[in-house]
């Protein structure tokens, strides 16, 4: 063993904490996912909250359980459409989203996939894109359950869904006070 770690360090002592701390950015220069810029956190938090009680609530009340499973045939043939549509909408954002980088700043140079080689991809937008992967599963699964007409899948979509926001909301509210601390 070298002197210079200690048992159960990787670094040597001392290189784990920053040298300085950042000055304080002003509210212009702020970054995306910073705790003030987004007052919509509030709503995913409450709309996730939300998805999970309806689809509990859904999966007591069997009366209501089937008139939303088995609306009329038009109605279902629409929430199947809407439902698969929505999924691959939401997949396609994703994976945008995973793939590259934040929105490109003119002069940049870029690399071969056309991302920013000077920035590495935000955290924001990584966690932004999971979302969309689990809302995107969750819309599948609500018109496989239109499809089939059988009510599982549809308390299985409202509950992948609120536990997904939740999660998300809170990962993105933790990466903002990291940043900001």
């Amino acid at each position: 063993m070298s002197a210079e770690f200690e048992p159960g360090h990787r670094r040597p002592e001392g290189l784990d904490e920053p040298d300085e701390t950042p000055p304080p950015r002003p509210p212009d220069q702020r970054e995306a996912g910073d705790p003030d810029d987004d007052p919509s956190r509030l709503f995913w938090l409450i709309g996730g909250a939300l998805a999970i009680a309806a689809g509990t609530a859904l999966g007591w009340d069997a009366t209501a359980l089937t008139t939303v499973v088995t609306p009329p045939p038009l109605i279902r043939a629409a929430l199947v459409g809407g439902s698969a549509a929505l999924g691959v909408v939401l997949l396609l954002s994703a994976l945008n989203r995973l793939a590259a980088d934040e929105p490109p700043d003119p002069g940049v140079v870029r690399g071969p996939a056309g991302g920013d080689l000077d920035r590495p991809r935000g955290i924001t937008e990584m966690i932004r894109g999971v979302r969309q992967v689990f809302l995107a599963v969750a819309a599948f699964a609500a018109a496989s359950g239109w499809l089939i007409g059988h009510p599982l899948p549809l308390v299985v979509a409202l509950v992948i869904a609120g536990v997904d926001v939740l999660e998300t909301t809170f990962l993105l509210f933790v990466v903002a006070l990291h940043r900001r601390g």
